[in-house]
Formats: C-alpha cells, structure tokens, sequence
C-alpha cells in the first residue's frame, strides 16, 4: 500500500511539475514573441516584401497569442494590416518591390478586394515593381494579382476566371417537417432578408436588386482586369463562359492572362534579376508580419481618430457572444463615441463602417451616439464591404460618406420576424395547452398558437413607425425630403457606385480618403490617423482564448461545415435574435 501511494505521488508530482514547467516555456515564448512584436523591423538594402495571400481577410487585424506562438497566424489576415504594408513598402527606399504568392484566399466582401487593388496600383505609382506567382489562382486572387507587372503560373497550374454567382438559402420546407413556420412583419418590397425562412425561392423584386448588384461588382472587375492586363472586357466575358479553370497552360498565355509558366524554385531567379542580385545571393525579405514592425511616416500634428464598427449590430455583449464573428455592441460602442467626443486631443472621427445590420433597437441608439459626436467634430463614414440597412442607419447621419464602387449599401427598411413552434409542440411532441387570462392581449406572442390577424396587425404598425424612424434619419442626415428618400429605399440593396448617383453616398473612396476629408473639414494642416478601439492586448488576448470555450468547437464546425455553417450558427441562435431587424439576407455567397 505504501508502494502504491508512493507511486501516486510521485506521478501527481511529476505531472504538477511537468504543468508548472510548461507553463513557464509558454510565458517564455509569448514573453518573446511579445518582444519581438513591440521592435522594430530593421530594412535592408534592396529588400522585398512578400504578400503571402493565404487565409481569410477581415476588416481589421487581430492579435492571437495563441496563433502567433504556435505559427499559424496566416490564416486570418487584417485588411487594415495589408493595406498599411503596403503604403509602408511604398514610402520605404530600401524596399524595391512586391512578391505575390498567390494561395488559398478568401476575402471578406468584393470591396476589400477592390481596396487592396488599388493599394497595389497606389505602390506601382512609386516606379517600383510588383510580380506574383500562384500554383492555381482563384478568380478573387486572380482580381488582386492582375494588377503586377508579371504574373506566373505553375506549368501545371490553372487560372479560375469563371463569372460571379450568388445562391441564396431558402429554409421554410426543411422548418415545416419540423412543424415550424415563420410569421413576417416587414416594410419594403426589396427587403428579402426574410426570405431565407418564409419563401422557397427568390421574389422578384430580390431577383432585381441582386442582378443588379452582382453585374455592377462584375463590370468593375471586368473593367479593373480589361485595364491592367491590356485584354478586352468582350475577351475577358467570353474566357468566363469558357470557364477558364480548364483550359491548357500554353493557351493562357496566348490569352495574356498569364506571362510566364514556371516551378516555384525558378520565380526567385525572375526576382534576383530585378533586384540586380547574382545568382548566389540572398534574397532580403520581409513578411507580413515583419511589415507590422516596419516604421512608417511619424505620428505628427492633430489626431484624427478612425474608430472601426463592424460585423453584425447587436444591442449588447451577451448579444456578441452569439455571433459567428465579431459584433458591433451598441453600449459599448455609444460608450466609445462619447469619449472620442469628450476627447479635446481628437479633432475628427472617421467611422469606418463594414456592417450589414442587425437590431434595429441597437442601430438607433448608435445613431444617436454618432449625432451627438457630430455635432462636437467633423464625422466622416469610410463603408468597407458592407454599409447596408442597420449599417446604412449608423453612418447617416455623417458629414460627409466615402463607400467603394462595391460597396453593398441602401437596404433602408425593418422587418420582424417571428417564430411559430405551435406545430412543432402540439402536433409533433403532443404538448397541450389550455389558457386563462385576465385581458384580451394577455396571451400575446405565446407558444401555444401562432399570431392572430388583430396581433400581426398591431405588429405592422410597430414595424411601420420604425421604417418611418429610419427613413427620417436617414432623409435628415442625407439633407433630402422623405418622399426623395423612399424613392431609393424600400429595402433596396445599392452597389456604392449606384449609391452614388442616388445620393445615398457623397462619394467614391478609400479609407484614406476619407481620412483627408476629415482632417479638411477639422481644418487640420498636419495630422495622423490612430485607430479605436485600441486593440486587446496580449493577456487579455490570451485570456479570452482560454475562457471562450466555444471558440475551438466553433472554429472546427466551420471547417466542416462550410458554406453551410452561417445558415446552422444562425437557426442555432435565432431565439436569442432582437425581433425587429434592419438587416441584409442573413447570406449573401458571392461565388
């Protein structure tokens, strides 16, 4: 017994020792990686910055401890961080060019896409060269890359050129085996969100919108690629029906969509020749992540603060931790807004918006909160991807609004939308109920029974007075008359380029210039930019890791699941949902 109880704890002691020594390597390592982090990046003479386009991008980076230590910090990249890399390559001497690797890549919405071209097309203005080489290219890859001075391809490698395709979900008939249906109360014809859980296929006022929406992001990346690869828009529609991703190699570059085909191994003598290197020598490089570390043009003069709101619009933090992304949490961020106007050091803000909606409740209140900082300082929006129905409502009421030509925006209009389990309950489980109640609404929005006709009607009067609401916002911040307003609203969708000519928006632009226009209008003659909310730092980074033990389900979930997991997370959480929404189709698939 004695031996036994020896042994035990001899393997209790190991395994605490074991615990307390790895435990003291992992700090270690953050320790250093957090070091490494806060240097500087020193550039050598005739370096190179190497864009690795592998991953998924989002609007803003975010630091993972957790990924940066064990390596896989690629997967998600920071479209703020890309963009900002490329400028710093540009300004910086040493730096002679950029190298493409073309991989697997994801972006989050066609603007950011559009944003990171004209990034690339901004560094080439500097004389300096940009070259990429891709194993395979996406058709999204492909759209970035097009702007280098020279494209390679794998000779055994494919271009994927194939035209845009959206396939919207529809979920009422698989509901209905379940004995649940859903009751809509909504104002306006386009407003198709909906649609995903009442109908089984598109209406044709969303046939309309969509069309239109997804031909106009198609021209401009006709138009963008037609330019810099000196191939006709005719050329480039004709190569989309032939579905490119199967044609031979030797053709593409008959096509002009490729100049060269070679092995990986033979991309870096086409590199050393540009940068005058002899065959033996080293390549300097700098990743994405040295790129971080790089110094840049000195923080000097007046701030402009750049406060960055995006994801879906939910009305607190326990609505967040629903989301499948990150969420813009109306308290918190009408806290933000009240402190950046309280703030004597920030002279304007620009709100930098990539939202497609969400509560209509939450959106208000962030109205308000952008009102009042408006009526302190200069507000300008920057839309990124989306800036549509909650995301438009948040950005009205703006001095002044930059969106992309692919920004998806408008979608003026609500909706509520209210599940019915009657049949699920009574018809599927068995579960009766009976009733006694002491007023005649006293049962209202029970499980027992869907909506009556004198209830629905109560609820579209509700419904109504927050698409007037809405549409009075937006027709005060817009300087236009209401009737003006609903010309272009009823829930329509706009590309940013149409969203233009409407004037829903002032004008077409990068986050940078709305940046300018904001240090304008604060009549500032030196200024820089700093980005809000500050992002978390590395414990509280780590710490959330460890406590969201959601976090590594859900992320296996989606590699599983696909396009499919948007649509699941979303019948997950449904009742947790704000009823009344001022949103886009809960999926948008821009194929």
């Amino acid at each position: 017994m004695k031996d036994f109880l020896k042994y035990v704890l001899a393997t209790v002691t190991g395994i605490i020792l074991l615990t307390v020594v790895m435990g003291i390597l992992a700090t270690i390592s953050l320790v250093g990686v957090a070091a490494s982090s806060a240097s500087s990046t020193k550039v050598e003479e005739n370096s190179v910055f190497v864009l690795n386009l592998t991953g998924v991008t989002e609007e803003r980076s975010q630091d993972d401890p957790s990924s940066l230590l064990f390596g896989d910090d690629d997967m998600s990249l920071g479209l703020d961080e890309i963009i900002d890399a490329i400028h710093k390559a540009k300004d910086n001497e040493d730096i002679k060019g950029i190298y493409i690797e073309a991989g697997v890549f994801g972006a989050d919405s066609p603007a950011s896409l559009h944003a990171i071209r004209e990034a690339l097309l901004d560094f080439k203005k500097s004389g300096k060269w940009i070259v990429t080489y891709g194993d395979n290219y996406t058709q999204s890859t492909y759209y970035l890359c097009s702007v280098a001075d020279k494209i390679f391809l794998n000779p055994q490698g494919m271009v994927d050129w194939h035209g845009l395709a959206a396939q919207p979900y529809f979920l009422k008939d698989m509901l209905a085996k379940f004995g649940v249906k859903y009751q809509l109360a909504k104002v306006g014809k386009y407003k198709s969100a909906p649609e995903t859980m009442t109908a089984d296929k598109m209406s044709e006022p969303n046939r309309e919108q969509v069309t239109a929406y997804m031909t106009g992001i198609w021209k401009v990346m006709l138009d963008d690629v037609s330019k810099s690869r000196k191939i006709s828009v005719d050329s480039l529609n004709a190569y989309a029906d032939r579905f490119l991703a199967f044609s031979e190699q030797q053709q593409l570059i008959k096509m002009k969509m490729v100049d060269k085909l070679m092995y990986t191994d033979e991309v870096k003598g086409e590199i050393k020749k540009l940068l005058k290197l002899d065959k033996d020598k080293t390549i300097n490089q700098l990743t994405l992540s040295d790129m971080k570390n790089v110094k840049g043009k000195k923080d000097e003069g007046e701030q402009v603060a750049v406060y960055y709101a995006f994801g879906e619009i939910v009305d607190s933090e326990e609505g967040s931790l629903l989301s499948s992304g990150q969420s813009i949490v109306a308290n918190k961020v009408c806290k933000d807004l009240e402190k950046l106007m309280e703030d004597e050091d920030v002279k304007a803000v620009v709100l930098r918006v990539n939202s497609p909606g969400g509560s209509a409740y939450a959106s208000e209140q962030i109205w308000h909160s952008v009102s009042q900082l408006k009526a302190k300082k200069p507000v300008v929006v920057s839309m990124g991807g989306y800036a549509a129905s909650g995301g438009y409502y948040i950005s009205c009421p703006a001095n002044y609004i930059y969106a992309e030509p692919t920004t998806i925006t408008g979608s003026i209009g609500i909706f509520g939308m209210f599940p019915d389990f009657s049949g699920l309950l009574t018809e599927k489980l068995g579960v009766k109920f009976d009733e006694v109640k002491t007023n005649k609404n006293a049962g209202f929005g029970t499980m027992a029974r869907p909506f009556n006709a004198e209830e629905l009607a109560m609820l579209d009067q509700y419904i109504g007075r927050g698409y007037e609401l809405f549409r009075k916002r937006v027709a005060d911040g817009r300087h236009q008359k209401v009737e003006a307003i609903e010309e272009v609203a009823q829930g329509r969708v706009w590309l940013g380029n149409d969203a233009l000519k409407i004037k829903l928006v002032d004008a077409i632009g990068s986050l940078d210039d709305a940046i300018v226009k904001a240090a304008k209008l604060a009549k500032l003659e030196e200024y820089h930019a700093k980005s809000y909310p500050a992002s978390a730092g590395w414990f509280e980074s780590l710490l959330d890791k460890a406590t969201n033990k959601g976090n590594y389900l859900d992320e296996q979930m989606r590699e599983a699941m696909g396009d499919y997991y948007d649509a699941f997370v979303y019948l997950k959480n449904i009742n947790h949902q704000s009823a009344i929404q001022a949103r886009l189709p809960y999926f948008i698939e821009i194929k």
